[in-house]
């Protein structure tokens, strides 16, 4: 065939290219508009700070649509990463202005979606192939501008944690410090020794409860908690731990063990899965009823067993308690991050053991902890 032919052709296949770069500014000033009406977050947003990236992103597009015979496979790939960046840096920036949804960042695609049509279809209907590549650039851009800005957001949120959880130590100990010179110039009997007592016991949870936020921060940037392993008797370090909850909870604990247990274990982070669990019984148990420890070897595993009494766990929802910032709906009432049983499967598992769950009406629940010899 003629030249005249594949020019005539390729003029025709890159009119809508063309005419998109010509029109770019008109559309982004049409889109701002629109914007600016439609979308709360952007009214606080200059010209330049809200257009951002997407000027950049129309290039790519008009690139998408100019289909160049000679148009390689590897320059194919290089325009798709390219805007996939553009999209992702385009959520990043949105991410990072306290206004803004992904349901906003959302509909800013929407809006320029519809304006690209208006603008382009004002003298002639697009053909079906250039309505599809448009379509399937700004879905493809959503998804990666909105998968940026939840891992951006999530980011942010990490940091917020751990800047204010850190900050939040210093004061606790020298509350707590304070606190514990207080209770020494009080006599057996004081009135004030008691209350001395419980205010030592409520900051002590309030550190455990800033301890597991951070905890849980390390977990989800995939690094691992502390853990010095050292020979424990596990019979000692329960009835320490127990005595401690009698403390803080009255005396209602009932341990049954074995006092020849020993395991390589990190001393703090079991006792803190006692604790965790132990408090979570006293939390949805039924009240005045004890809460029993059963310590004890079966088949080469070292066990450990939380029981109370009270409302069974539905099967249906004992699939969520391990998972961080999750909680039944019977526990929606009850004060906490949903953090404690989380943590304590990650640090049993740390310990090459397991932790599992049983519940049943008229039966109570039970938490059983295996360990290795």
């Amino acid at each position: 065939m003629p030249d005249s032919y594949f020019s005539a052709k390729e003029a025709m296949l890159n009119s809508t290219s063309e005419r998109l770069k010509q029109n770019s500014k008109k559309i982004m000033k049409l889109w701002e508009t629109r914007t600016r009406e439609e979308l709360s977050a952007s009214i606080h947003q200059d010209s330049l700070a809200l257009q951002n990236s997407l000027p950049r992103y129309l290039n790519h597009l008009a690139d998408d649509l100019c289909d160049q015979p000679g148009k390689t496979s590897a320059q194919i790939e290089t325009i798709r990463l390219e805007s996939t960046h553009v999209g992702k840096q385009h959520g990043h920036e949105r991410a990072g202005y306290a206004d803004y949804t992904v349901s906003q960042l959302i509909l800013e695609y929407h809006i320029l979606r519809q304006v690209i049509f208006q603008v382009l279809e004002e003298q002639d209907p697009l053909d079906v192939r250039d309505r599809d590549i448009i379509i399937d650039s700004i879905e493809q851009a959503v998804n990666d501008a909105a998968t940026q800005f939840s891992h951006t957001l999530r980011d942010i949120q990490e940091m917020f944690m751990v800047t204010l959880t850190h900050d939040l130590r210093g004061p606790v100990n020298v509350v707590k410090m304070g606190a514990q010179l207080i209770l020494r110039r009080f006599e057996r009997g004081d009135a004030h020794l008691d209350i001395t007592v419980r205010m030592i016991g409520a900051i002590d949870r309030m550190d455990a409860m800033i301890q597991n936020l951070l905890d849980a921060s390390r977990l989800r940037a995939g690094q691992s908690l502390t853990l010095d392993f050292e020979e424990c008797n596990l019979d000692q370090l329960l009835r320490e731990s127990v005595e401690d909850l009698a403390f803080i909870y009255g005396e209602r604990f009932v341990v049954v063990s074995d006092p020849s247990i020993t395991s390589s274990c990190s001393r703090k982070q079991i006792r803190r899965v006692i604790e965790n669990l132990a408090s979570n019984a006293v939390k949805y148990g039924e009240p005045d009823t004890p809460i029993t420890f059963i310590l004890q070897r079966d088949n080469g595993w070292i066990h450990l067993t939380i029981h109370n009494q009270g409302t069974p766990i539905p099967p249906e929802t004992q699939s969520i308690l391990f998972q961080q910032f999750r909680r039944t709906p019977a526990a929606e009432e009850k004060t906490g991050w949903g953090l404690g049983l989380f943590l304590a499967k990650n640090i049993v598992e740390a310990h090459r053991g397991t932790i599992d769950i049983e519940s049943a009406e008229g039966k109570g629940t039970s938490f059983i902890i295996k360990l290795p010899e």
